[in-house]
């Protein structure tokens, strides 16, 4: 089954045509890593599939995510449909800082009006199965950069999305925080069938991913 359908995304910052009609296809519980140099379009890419982003040709794309024509949304549902069905992981956590660990986690699903007692469960339920349970009442300052991360995964799971993007989400962490993180996202999807597009330099971590897309100058290569 598809997860993911896109199709002639280009993308122009002025004069500069960054992604030149990209088409990707991902099924559903893939790991896919997208790797390449930088400026090859790969942020670009992923912040467009994530509807962070629109393609500069919006009329003559098409993205389809979930069987969801991503293009005929109004801004108001995209919203609701992000919130929903899309988690997001970068490279620097951007975990509120006066906020708990368990408050960050739950702030999507608020977002989403799930109440408070269903949110905390569900998101100690995460922060459990991340070896986080002793640490949900400390704030980000108060936590070691894996850690923070893995809050971060945590919040991106709280909605039971159906595909995560993570751009460059070890590039901030030491080697050993680095591995567990990675292999954490191959756990994750093991134990809750998450699709995951993943934007990175980490050679390791691309060739643990079921494919490996390479991207050139704005278009997949392979």
């Amino acid at each position: 089954m598809t997860m993911i359908k896109a199709s002639n995304i280009q993308k122009f910052y002025g004069n500069l045509e960054v992604l030149k009609g990209v088409a990707i296809e991902i099924k559903k519980g893939e790991v896919v890593a997208i790797v390449g140099a930088s400026g090859a379009g790969k942020t670009t890419l992923l912040q467009i599939l994530g509807t962070l982003d629109v393609p500069s040709n919006k009329t003559d794309s098409s993205i389809t995510i979930n069987n969801i024509a991503i293009n005929s949304l109004t801004d108001k549902d995209l919203a609701k449909f992000r919130n929903e069905h899309i988690g997001f992981i970068f490279q620097f956590h951007q975990l509120l800082p006066e906020f708990t660990a368990l408050e960050n986690v739950c702030l999507p699903a608020f977002i989403k009006k799930t109440t408070k007692s269903e949110a905390e469960k569900r998101a100690k339920e995460l922060l459990n199965f991340l070896g986080l349970s002793e640490r949900m009442h400390h704030k980000p300052n108060e936590l070691s950069g894996g850690e923070q991360q893995r809050v971060a995964v945590a919040r991106s799971l709280i909605n039971n999305p159906s595909v995560i993007f993570a751009d460059e989400p070890s590039g901030n962490l030491d080697s050993e925080s680095a591995d567990n993180l990675h292999q954490l996202f191959f756990d994750l999807r093991k134990e809750f069938g998450q699709t995951f597009v993943i934007v990175t330099h980490n050679e390791e971590l691309a060739n643990m991913a079921d494919r490996k897309l390479v991207m050139v100058d704005g278009l997949i290569t392979n």
